[in-house]
């Protein structure tokens, strides 16, 4: 045997003598997959797509005009990538005397100030904004020539700076101070810089008339990234762009000098465009009142994912808009690729990603055009367009030539679908986005298919309210074959449509004929009770015993584990707030000083306690609510949205959800900005539960479970003439998910003579809720005299154990059929063939009957078990905004699982994956995933499986993991017998971290 580890495509084989050899793989089939869209869940009103101008701008606006002419088109034409919002760079520029080209080619940005005669880097205090000769204010004339060229295609402007001018920075460089980590913008001419970013965003609009909505003073602020370098003759060696450290203190200082300047300018302030969601947060966590209410909309990029959810919850919290305002990355094999999918696959799974966790109202690119000569220099794939960033004016098209990689193709199965004014919608699969356009009565989603295997796709609107006739799917493709190739319709019936979409490709589904959101559809509905279980623990969020808080518990089915929500606003919208209700207690969850507490609905007076069974299917508005059926309604932010609340609803007791369609929730309290949270992330029973600010941890995600019951099933029972039968003390209740648990139920017992001859016969019973509610049940009796069984078949493979029912179906001589309990005995199952297994079942009244099993043995396939329903992954340690959930996803690409954390590593971590039954395991496959140029990988890993004794053993060696591409550990295992539980124990590099994208657990399975 062998373990096989599939580096970036190439296969390099490891030969290790683990013993036999694994099963067959299962004969090739085409992977699928069901995506619901839920308009039920919208996000506002989407901005639009765009980029910051700045570097490319900066070097290309001067180029010949077919050359610019083409990339403005590339960008902002209705064929190219069709931005409609540009970000315009206000640069500081560096003072006069100082090299400049020690940055990256078109990263020397000019300056719009005017230093007298002499000035050297030395001299910072010379500027005075009231002097006109100290301004220049037709500096910049490449990246305003892109203005002029795009304005009548631009919706949305804004301003941001990388750096004040030279002489309002520490070091006196533009590039960043000697220490990268101290503040770099001048305590004392905070004010100074405010006066510049404003006096020349006022005189761009008034030169090219347009308006700039937001400027944003800072860029990646709290980070280490910007320094400057002086070699042996005082000139700057190093920094590679403009940039300046501030910490959150300085920040602040920075913000509130804008304000009102901005305010005044008729702009509002935007910040702090973080290099990721985490150090936003940080920032944001250590802001004053004050400063937050200075900013109007925050601003963040997703160059690092984890916290994105985080960030989504700070900005409702806050009633911010949210951008996402910079991303760009080397997604590729490792060399500079113009024709492979790769880079096309990971700029749009990165756009889904932010879509669906961050929910921004705006998604902009850092550079579509890069320099093509540094990028094929460092086998590179930043940036869709490549171009020489060296042309002069005697170029063309042939000697300064314009390149493509399939980022600019996928791009636009986004851009050119999903438009201003949609708005974005919840859907189950983390591969997949959709908006809704109410208008146009129209869909739109986009999906990413990173296996190497054509996928089947259904897509599934049963969530719209209506749904035409004529409705129909087209799908628009782009993969190896083509961009942006346009199927044929499909027609939508029973509220689905299924398409096959290639190997590795990115499909825009372009969905007509729907609208609205169908009355059943929205997972909280008035009248209905709720469990609220926490990802991280599985406990269930309950009443403490003095019933003040609240606390974990071990899930029962008793009535304190139960909550209603009312909603107080009336749309879909991603902005809902509701108030949440302990029926058991009739008491609300409020925020009180930051604590989480239980309180009367009205002061001295519970609540009346509610039923768990729904009194309607239809939710009712509350009154004074906004919001049209089709949910047109844009949602406003938390803040923002207080006058579509009903009443008088106190914001400490009102909270919103938000989720990213993973079935998972956080819930925002409207009067503090905090989630719930079990403290401390503890997981045992009785672990207080309180609020905390947003971690995206675990601790702080809880699913919704409706525990409202629609009906009962009924029973089947069996007896014989003359023999009243035994009848169950528990029926099934019926959910909004379907049948689950039990009931007590008490039966109106008919009279003895009901059972002297063969038939059916219906009794009647009344089963009750943990809330006391009352629902009807029927138990239906067969009579007979039962004289057969029916045989039954299953199927196994060599050593295995085929699954024989616990029932058989017993034939009665006037014709009735029951169900009979089955004990089978023995079976021998090692060799090809039939084996017939026999039993006895037993009748209501102590009879039996012979029962026989035919089963036949064939040779087995191979299955990802990992994937089946009721398998857990855990990990011995998480990244915050990660989860092990998203290791079995079926997406092998995505950053779902990081190790990383702050100070000193982890040197080891294990990922284990349990099964809900046993299993012949064959093979452990890890899919690891590169962390931009980080190796983010185990040196070496090893497999063990759970021995029948509860301790783990080693199924396969110590392999050594390779440090290039992205690599794909496949494992053969080294198993005795079924096993119930696997895990792969990972050694780190020195100081290094893990990132992981997919687990599958192969097993032995007979052919479907």
């Amino acid at each position: 045997m062998f373990a096989r580890v599939a580096i970036a495509g190439v296969i390099s084989t490891l030969f290790v003598a683990l013993g036999a050899a694994p099963a067959a793989a299962a004969e090739p089939e085409t992977p699928s997959k069901t995506i619901r869209i839920d308009p039920s869940y919208q996000q506002p009103a989407f901005e639009g797509w765009g980029t910051s101008l700045v570097w490319f701008a900066n070097a290309t606006g001067g180029y010949p005009e077919p050359i610019r002419r083409k990339l403005v088109d590339m960008l902002f034409g209705p064929d190219g990538l069709n931005l409609n919002i540009a970000r315009y760079n206000i640069g500081g520029g560096n003072a006069p005397g100082v090299r400049t080209n020690y940055m990256k080619n078109g990263a020397t940005m000019p300056g719009f100030w005017s230093a007298p005669p002499g000035t050297t880097v030395a001299d910072k205090d010379w500027w005075d904004a009231e002097n006109p000769d100290h301004w220049n204010l037709d500096a910049d004339a490449d990246q305003r020539w892109w203005i002029d060229q795009i304005k009548d295609d631009v919706d949305i402007w804004e301003a941001f700076s990388n750096s004040p001018p030279y002489f309002q920075t520490v070091s006196g460089y533009v590039s960043g101070g000697f220490n990268a980590s101290t503040d770099q913008i001048r305590t004392d001419r905070v004010d100074e810089f405010a006066t510049y970013l404003t006096r020349v965003a006022q005189h761009i609009e008034q030169a090219h008339g347009i308006d700039f909505d937001t400027i944003d003073p800072l860029n990646e602020p709290n980070t280490s990234y910007w320094g400057t370098t002086l070699g042996a003759d005082g000139q700057p060696t190093g920094g590679r762009q403009e940039g300046a450290h501030a910490g959150p203190a300085l920040q602040q200082a920075v913000i509130l000098a804008l304000r009102d300047k901005a305010r005044a300018a008729g702009m509002r302030v935007s910040a702090m465009d973080e290099t990721n969601p985490g150090i936003f947060m940080t920032n944001w966590n250590a802001y004053s009142t004050e400063a937050r209410a200075a900013v109007d909309q925050l601003n963040v990029h997703t160059y690092g994912t984890g916290s994105r959810t985080s960030v989504r919850d700070a900005a409702k919290a806050s009633g911010k808009k949210l951008w996402m305002s910079e991303v760009e990355g080397n997604w590729g094999p490792g060399t500079t690729d113009y024709t492979g999918m790769l880079p096309g696959l990971g700029v749009a799974t990165r756009m889904i990603d932010d879509i669906r966790e961050l929910e921004p109202s705006a998604w902009v690119f850092w550079q579509p055009i890069e320099d093509a000569i540094p990028q094929q220099a460092g086998n590179g794939n930043w940036g869709s367009i490549h171009v020489p960033f060296n042309c002069t004016a005697a170029d063309t098209l042939a000697t300064c030539p314009v390149r493509t990689n399939t980022k600019f193709d996928t791009i636009r199965n986004f851009t050119h679908h999903i438009r201003p004014g949609d708005h974005f919608v919840k859907v189950d699969d983390p591969s997949t986005v959709a908006a809704i356009n109410t208008s146009r009565k129209t869909a739109t989603a986009v999906h990413v298919n990173t296996n190497t295997a054509d996928t089947t796709v259904t897509i599934d609107v049963s969530a719209f309210r209506t749904v035409r006739s004529a409705a129909t799917v087209t799908p628009v493709v782009t993969s190896t074959s083509g961009a942006l190739i346009r199927g044929n319709p499909v027609r939508i019936r029973n509220d689905r449509a299924t398409l096959t979409v290639p190997a590795q490709s990115v499909t825009t589904f372009l969905i007509s004929g729907v609208q609205g959101v169908d009355k059943t559809e929205p997972l909280i509905r008035n009248g209905h009770v709720y469990r609220l279980d926490g990802v991280a623990s599985g406990k269930s969020l309950t009443p403490d015993t003095a019933k003040t808080t609240t606390v974990l518990r071990t899930p029962t089915a008793a009535a304190d584990q139960l909550w209603s929500f009312t909603k107080l606003t009336g749309g879909h919208t991603n902005q809902e707030r509701y108030e949440v209700t302990s029926p058991a207690t009739g008491k609300r969850l409020t925020v009180r000083n930051n604590a989480l507490v239980l309180e009367d609905t009205v002061p001295g007076v519970p609540a009346g306690p509610v039923s768990s069974g729904g009194e309607s299917e239809a939710e009712t508005a509350t009154a004074g609510t906004t919001g049209a059926d089709d949910g047109g309604t844009d949602a406003g932010a938390v803040v923002r949205n207080s006058a579509a609340v009903a009443g008088d609803a106190d914001p400490a007791a009102q909270w919103v959800l938000s989720t990213t369609g993973d079935g998972t929730w956080t819930l925002l309290n409207v009067g503090s900005g905090r989630l719930i949270d079990v403290t401390g992330q503890a997981t045992a029973d009785g672990s207080p539960v309180g609020t905390y600010t947003p971690t995206s941890g675990a601790n702080q995600r809880w699913t919704v479970t409706d525990e409202t019951v629609l009906r009962t099933d009924d029973v089947a029972v069996h007896t014989v003439p003359r023999l009243a039968p035994v009848l169950p003390a528990t029926v099934s209740p019926v959910y909004r998910d379907g049948a689950r648990g039990s009931l007590p139920v008490v039966w109106d017992l008919p009279e003895e003579r009901v059972w002297r001859q063969a038939g059916k016969v219906r009794v009647k019973g009344t089963a009750t809720d943990p809330l006391g509610g009352e629902h009807r049940a029927t138990a239906v009796v067969t009579v007979d005299t039962f004289v057969r069984t029916l045989p039954v078949e299953a199927r196994t493979y060599p050593g295995g154990r085929p699954q024989l029912p616990d029932a058989v179906i017993g034939i009665g001589r006037h014709g009735g059929r029951a169900e009979l309990p089955v004990v089978w005995e023995p079976g021998t199952y090692d060799q090809l063939g039939q084996v017939t297994v026999h039993g006895t079942a037993t009748v209501a009244d102590g009879s039996t009957l012979a029962a026989a099993a035919t089963v036949t043995i064939v040779e087995p396939v191979e299955v990802d078990a990992a994937a089946d329903d009721g398998v857990t992954i855990a990990a011995t340690y998480t990244e915050s905004g990660y989860s092990t959930a998203g290791l079995r996803n079926g997406v092998r690409t995505e950053k779902a699982w990081s190790n990383w954390r702050s100070g000193t590593k982890n040197t080891t971590d294990t990922i284990t994956v349990t099964l809900p039954a046993e299993r012949d395991l064959t093979r452990f496959v890890t899919y690891f995933y590169r962390d931009g140029s980080t190796a983010s990988f185990p040196s070496t890993l090893r497999v063990q499986v759970l021995n029948i004794d509860g301790t783990w053993i080693d199924a396969s060696p110590e392999i050594t993991v390779g440090s290039e591409g992205s690599p794909i550990v496949d494992v053969p295992l080294s198993v005795t017998g079924p096993v119930t539980a696997a895990r792969v124990v990972m050694t780190a590099r020195p100081s290094g971290y893990i990132t992981a994208s997919e687990i599958e657990l192969y097993a032995k399975a007979v052919p479907a």
